[in-house]
């Protein structure tokens, strides 16, 4: 009988959490659907899909996550693979370090390299000017250096994600064993990183790839300051002058969410199996 009312309360619990998350989404898809008085339509979704603004910082969003996270994997996989091979001691510290994006808000992040970035850095005792030179040129020349700026920003907020999705992936595999065996073969650092550890951890990468997009896409703080028109600010400014398109955008990006962590799910079990196989 304990059992029993222990599991109803389980299954109450559980539907009230469903409806906590269900019914704000469903009723954003209703307003959104909404936009033409007595119709349900889509005609939102026409409108926001076809703004040439939508087409142009969703693009530009895109872009930054893939390059985020393409530098986010350069950095981070040897970085962790390095930490557990050759220095577990230092493993407390580094997951120190990780830890940081979440007690540092953004707007500390952001005014922080501003500040930085756009002050004269002087060697003492010279007159030797580094940074000004060097960003001034990037900005001015190459139309670069925000572009950079920003970049490194997001891989700092997507870093807690990151790194412990890599280190979760290492922690199920031999780390010290398949690179002792792949260098027996003759194998390069090289070539053990790029066709041992990256297929055995593709999942764990997927999963912070995955999570580094979402961060990047909805990201507010940081474009702004930057001045930067990403998806974040525009949907944010969209939504001061308008009020159906900014739903219709808000439920698609929670669908592209959805759609990530299936692939997620999706690939970690195509690899459960693979690895049960052998």
């Amino acid at each position: 009988m304990k059992l029993k009312f222990k599991s109803l309360w389980s299954w109450i619990w559980f539907l009230i959490g469903t409806l906590y998350f269900i019914l704000p989404l469903y009723a954003t898809l209703d307003f959104s659907l909404r936009m033409e008085r007595d119709t349900i339509g889509f005609k939102a979704y026409r409108v926001a899909f076809a703004d040439p603004k939508f087409v142009e910082t969703f693009a530009r969003s895109n872009i930054l996550a893939v390059i985020t996270i393409i530098v986010s994997i350069i950095l981070i996989v040897p970085t962790a693979y390095w930490v557990r091979l050759r220095l577990p001691q230092a493993r407390r510290i580094v997951e120190f370090i990780t830890l940081l994006p979440f007690v540092i808000p953004a707007i500390i992040l952001v005014f922080g390299m501003i500040r930085v970035f756009s002050t004269p850095v002087r060697i003492p005792f010279t007159d030797i000017i580094l940074i000004q030179p060097l960003t001034t040129l990037i900005v001015n020349k190459f139309h670069l250096g925000t572009y950079i700026l920003i970049v490194a920003g997001y891989m700092i907020l997507a870093l807690p994600y990151m790194y412990r999705a890599v280190d979760t992936g290492m922690r199920t595999v031999d780390v010290r064993t398949l690179t002792e065996a792949s260098q027996s073969l003759g194998a390069n650092g090289f070539t053990i990183m790029w066709h041992v550890i990256l297929p055995n951890i593709r999942a764990s990468l997927l999963s912070g790839a995955l999570l580094t997009y979402a961060i990047v896409v909805g990201e507010v703080v940081l474009a702004s300051f930057l001045g930067l028109d990403t998806f974040g600010p525009y949907l944010f400014l969209l939504g001061q002058h308008r009020a159906y398109e900014p739903s219709a955008l808000t439920f698609v990006a929670f669908l592209l969410t959805w759609a990530a962590m299936g692939i997620i799910q999706l690939v970690s079990g195509e690899q459960g199996q693979t690895a049960g196989a052998h």
